[in-house]
């Protein structure tokens, strides 16, 4: 099997491409602005493809699978709406169009996210969040995803790709250092005091919070890789959600890390963050998710003690 990865290099993508080659992948072309880490450059199964995607889609080359993770995050793209739309919408199309181009139908796993659900004033959210529920953005990020979304289905309905499009969790803990996004201190409130660092949490303690693992966010991606008939309807799948709240995490941190861990945390919050996470349901019912096997992890503990083992 030969398969793209964008954003192959970056924190999912990196994870997304070793599982592929675990599982017998002959070829994974890793598509991203950065090259990947060293011993996956060196593999002699990956291809490295650095570059925009305007400018590396045209010239890729037919595979069986294309897993499109590339994107700009929450934050970013509500900060900087071209940006947003050149990346989350545009480059999403011009995938999607060349992979018609080939013509040989292949499986095209789209990353979209839980932030395509959102608080809307006209039409309050339904306390939990089905594989049914009617998606209704409240940012721009949410906005380009659900595009996103109707243009994958699209594709697949007129029969160019099989389109599998998994809606992702806040994922935690992302290590590395923090990201754009708007849900990045739901990981530097763990990793940064597990570090010895101060981190600042921008919301209230309180709020509930739907997150992922990175384990569990990739078999996620896997499982749609490889579903058949079984995957059902074109619409986007929900992927399962441990509900937490940062008060919650932060006494995980310190029954896992030790004691007194989360005393580096400040909490101090930032209205234009907590009006986008806020937005953001915590409570799901993915009925779908759970016909392939998936689930969530069963505690925030398990979570932080896998980022302290090194396998998040």
């Amino acid at each position: 099997m030969r398969a793209i990865v964008t954003g192959g290099a970056g924190f999912l993508g990196d994870r997304v491409v070793r599982r592929l080659l675990e599982d017998g992948a002959d070829r994974v072309a890793v598509v991203d602005l950065v090259p990947p880490r060293p011993d996956l450059a060196g593999d002699p199964r990956v291809e490295t493809v650095v570059g925009d995607l305007a400018e590396t889609v045209p010239a890729l080359v037919p595979a069986d699978l294309v897993v499109h993770l590339a994107a700009v995050v929450s934050g970013a793209a509500e900060r900087d709406f071209d940006l947003g739309m050149q990346v989350n919408l545009d480059a999403t199309r011009a995938v999607l169009e060349r992979a018609r181009a080939w013509g040989t139908v292949p499986t095209l796993v789209f990353s979209s996210s839980l932030a395509v659900f959102g608080a809307d004033p006209w039409s309050p959210t339904p306390p939990v969040i089905d594989d049914d529920t009617l998606p209704r953005p409240q940012s721009s990020y949410g906005i380009q995803k659900f595009i996103g979304e109707q243009l994958v289905a699209d594709y697949t309905r007129k029969g160019f790709v099989r389109g599998r499009t998994v809606r992702l969790m806040t994922v935690a803990v992302r290590p590395g250092a923090p990201n754009a996004a708007a849900s990045s201190f739901v990981s530097g409130i763990i990793r940064e005091p597990i570090a010895g660092a101060e981190s600042t949490c921008p919301v209230d303690p309180d709020l509930p919070i739907a997150l992922s693992s990175p384990r569990r966010t990739v078999d996620g991606i896997i499982a749609a890789a490889t579903a058949g008939e079984e995957w059902g309807s074109r619409t986007a799948m929900n992927l399962p959600a441990l509900t937490t709240s940062p008060r919650e995490m932060a006494a995980a941190l310190d029954r896992v890390a030790g004691d007194g861990t989360s005393a580096r945390i400040r909490w101090e919050r930032d209205p234009a963050v907590e009006a986008i996470v806020g937005s953001w349901p915590a409570r799901f019912r993915t009925d779908r998710a759970r016909a392939l096997g998936l689930g969530p992890e069963t505690s925030f503990d398990d979570v932080v003690r896998a980022y302290l083992e090194g396998g998040a």
